[in-house]
């Protein structure tokens, strides 16, 4: 859902303030998911900005950045530690993603701003967490993914481990994981009048998203033999004649009795055993694979529409918003000229919404400091000495 900035705001984090320290991946990307929901997020940017905006480019195409209001303000700058302050002071909840121990040397650490704040929701997010032995190494979603035993999962058919990029360590492990944690801990100081502090490690929270599969593990049921790890002639995805792909997941014997039906496969000596006989599975996923190939995906995708066969067309990052379903939700928005994900979840009565695009670098950095107090002429004159930034 979209709106303009003259809209108030019904998600359910409306009056939550945040402060962000600019960083990139899940840092951002929880700050994105906190002013979906309705919170006031300032995001203290640098000039010049950081290695995400080269990455993923900055103002109003920095989808992450959606919602939020930008300060560009030099935190090494003698006259600029009192402002944080001031704005660590009034918020809800402070997120930072550096290396263990920076916030601290900045002078911005969890003692000094607890003792400012004692309500303060401190998010730190890291790689590696706060200690242990890899706690000052520098990493990546891969890197993490690895640690936590995810990334070895994503092998098919016995090939090199592999998970979409970002996806396991950065957003799921970190930028989601932190939300949660800070949600949690919001809902706990309602009762204590306490802030406290979230140490949340983008490896642990890789682990946690991939339970089910330390399940499986324990069952002794994973790599080579696990309906959903690849092996299954049922759980894959195929090439088409036209090279486009098919996501095929019959898994349930209804479902799967289904699937061989419509592809008239029922009765096929290749599949008439048991649905689980792993030593059949080779043969019969070589089958399927010569059996989609004869087709373009168009033609599979009509095959199946009517069915709860679990057949479905792999789309692109560019077809995804044009899929009717997606279409009919209304999962997929333009802001700012940028086709990108609608905020989720949906929330019947405080509904999450995008109240303003990407902000450009220090675009409201005026605003930010009259609203601390500040004066016009000591606003200039910050600006003039560097320690502050405004959008060109």
């Amino acid at each position: 859902m979209t709106s303009t900035p003259d809209t108030p705001h019904r998600g359910p984090l409306q009056g939550i303030k945040v402060v962000e320290f600019a960083g990139i991946g899940p840092g951002p990307f929880c700050g994105m998911l906190l002013a979906d929901m309705g919170a006031e997020v300032t995001l203290l940017e640098r000039a010049g900005g950081t290695f995400a905006s080269q990455l993923f480019g900055g103002g109003r195409k920095a989808v992450a950045n959606r919602g939020k209001r930008s300060l560009c303000i030099d935190l090494k700058h003698a006259e600029t530690k009192p402002l944080v302050l001031d704005l660590i002071r009034e918020a809800d909840v402070l997120i930072e993603g550096f290396r263990p121990g920076v916030m601290e040397r900045l002078g911005f650490g969890p003692d000094i701003c607890l003792g400012l704040n004692p309500r303060l929701i401190y998010g730190r997010m890291t790689g590696w967490g706060q200690s242990g032995p890899l706690a000052p190494r520098a990493g990546h979603d891969a890197n993490y993914a690895a640690i936590a035993g995810v990334l070895d999962t994503g092998r098919r058919h016995g090939g090199a481990p592999w998970a979409p990029p970002t996806l396991v360590g950065d957003m799921g492990g970190g930028g989601l994981m932190l939300a949660w944690g800070i949600a949690c801990a919001l809902f706990e100081a309602q009762r204590s009048g306490r802030g406290q502090v979230i140490d949340a490690a983008m490896c642990e929270g890789a682990a946690v998203l991939a339970h089910g599969l330390f399940n499986l593990e324990a069952l002794g049921e994973w790599q080579g033999q696990c309906a959903i790890d690849s092996s299954a002639p049922f759980y894959d995805v195929f090439a088409c004649a036209d090279d486009q792909w098919l996501s095929v997941c019959p898994l349930e014997p209804q479902f799967y009795a289904s699937f061989l039906g419509r592809l008239r496969l029922t009765g096929d000596p290749d599949f008439t055993g048991a649905q689980y006989d792993t030593a059949r599975w080779p043969t019969m996923k070589q089958r399927l694979i010569e059996l989609f190939r004869q087709q373009p995906r168009a033609y599979w995708e009509a095959l199946f529409a009517d069915t709860d066969d679990c057949v479905w067309p792999v789309l692109s990052l560019k077809e995804a918003p044009e899929h009717p379903h997606n279409q009919a939700r209304e999962a997929f928005v333009e802001i700012a000229g940028v086709r990108q994900p609608a905020p989720a979840p949906r929330l019947s009565r405080t509904p999450g919404e995008i109240r303003r695009p990407p902000p450009l670098l220090g675009e409201h950095s005026r605003e930010r400091l009259t609203a601390l107090g500040l004066a016009p002429e000591e606003i200039e004159r910050l600006i003039a000495l560097g320690a502050v930034s405004v959008a060109s």
